[in-house]
């Protein structure tokens, strides 16, 4: 089935299915960091152990980013997103079942396996239903779910853990989730192909072997450069922002999940928003390279707010501050259609890839980075203010190192 035979009722519905497969990915994947306590009394984990459980998702995760792009470029989309969901959501119910650390471990281990396709698997697919023009929003929307998600564990995963415990919760979490792939199997085309198969360069329809050198493009280096910068900003807020709302700021558990929440919710509305405006902007003949990059380089100076949110004497107006720093959000659509745009269609799976374990390495370093200047300095500022310094580097290599918006065929 090619692009022009989907109707656009049925494009929305698949983008509607990625959304929700986000939502279910952050859900699941931060479950269990507030069901570290009851798993560390029942296990007896130490604060070493705590650290490896936590990190063994990401550790998989991110080396499955640029496997599973290669596959998303090479077999067929329905069944391989169907395929890792359900690995994943086999591997959060089955976490409930666990009876020893090592068996935790291997389940978040698979849970990284499976959860790895959500971003390579869903940008390929938006790749293929949208033209270049048109890919902001969809783009936008669906990567929307992550943040929905993480707002939706806040008060749903707590709910669960205190009326059932934390093993009923991993197994109700896990095993309903399967539902989703009801709509998607029913909804999504059994092949896809892009429409005009001429944009795609002769090696793709002969399946030749993957050339990883190229993976050395410059291109890719920037967008992996600047994402890496992007998610570095992303991964301090979500890793240090509530203790800094409670140690810094002394509000409440309550308090805290609920600014925390508007913060992330504000970087998630704004997410499918910046789409919006670069493809009506776009659409009424404004050069796109321009566009995307300008609304990245708007959306990224609103990072600065966060270096003022530190420096604000009085909590609601740091509040405020903050949830203006979320405004961040307004570049992701674009940072997502910028690779579309730069990678050859076959390889938008793998450079997605690419691009994601670049930004899960800042996922590594960036809460190791704050602990270390919390530590020294004996204060949350410089650590915070050192992520709003790392986004704007970023804009060195959207603008400087990667080039011109166009789809490239080798």
């Amino acid at each position: 089935m090619d692009l022009s035979t989907v109707s656009n009722s049925r494009r929305w519905s698949i983008v509607g299915l990625l959304f929700t497969a986000s939502l279910i990915n952050y859900l699941d994947r931060a479950a269990i960091s507030f069901a570290l306590p009851l798993i560390s009394r029942d296990f007896h984990l130490t604060p070493e152990t705590k650290g490896l459980l936590l990190s063994s998702f990401f550790w998989s995760y991110a080396l499955m980013q640029v496997p599973i792009g290669w596959c998303a470029d090479r077999f067929n989309l329905r069944w391989l997103y169907a395929g890792a969901f359900a690995l994943w959501s086999l591997a959060q119910g089955l976490t409930g079942l666990a009876g020893s650390l090592e068996v935790l471990i291997g389940f978040r281990i698979l849970l990284g396996v499976g959860e790895s396709i959500y971003l390579p698997g869903g940008i390929k697919i938006i790749s293929l239903l949208f033209t270049g023009k048109d890919r902001g929003l969809p783009s936008g929307l669906f990567d929307f779910g992550t943040r929905t998600g993480l707002i939706l564990e806040g008060i749903l995963v707590p709910w669960l853990l205190s009326r059932y415990g934390w093993r009923h919760t991993f197994l109700l979490l896990g095993f309903t989730a399967m539902v989703w792939m009801v709509p998607w199997l029913w909804v999504f085309p059994r092949r896809m192909q892009v429409a005009n198969p001429a944009v795609v360069s002769p090696a793709s329809s002969t399946k030749s072997p993957i050339r990883w050198n190229a993976l050395l493009n410059r291109n890719l280096l920037g967008i992996c450069l600047g994402f890496f910068c992007f998610d570095y900003y992303w991964y301090v807020l979500v890793t240090w922002l509530p203790d800094y709302l409670v140690t810094v700021r002394h509000l409440s558990i309550v308090q805290t999940g609920f600014y925390g929440s508007l913060v992330f919710f504000t970087f998630g509305v704004s997410e499918p928003i910046g789409g919006w405006i670069a493809d009506s902007l776009i659409r009424r003949g404004w050069d796109e390279t321009r566009t995307r990059k300008g609304i990245v380089t708007v959306a990224f100076f609103m990072g600065l707010f966060l270096i003022a949110a530190m420096r604000a004497s009085n909590t609601g107006t740091a509040i405020w501050l903050l949830i203006a720093g979320s405004l961040v959000g307004l570049a992701t659509g674009n940072l997502l259609v910028i690779l579309q745009c730069c990678a050859p269609l076959e390889k938008v799976g793998i450079w997605t890839g690419a691009e994601n374990f670049a930004g899960n390495l800042a996922g590594i370093v960036a809460p190791l980075a704050v602990g270390l200047l919390i530590k020294r300095s004996a204060s949350y500022v410089p650590g915070f203010e050192l992520g709003a310094i790392v986004l704007l580097v970023g804009l060195v290599a959207y603008w400087f190192i990667v080039g011109d918006l166009e789809p490239r065929t080798s």
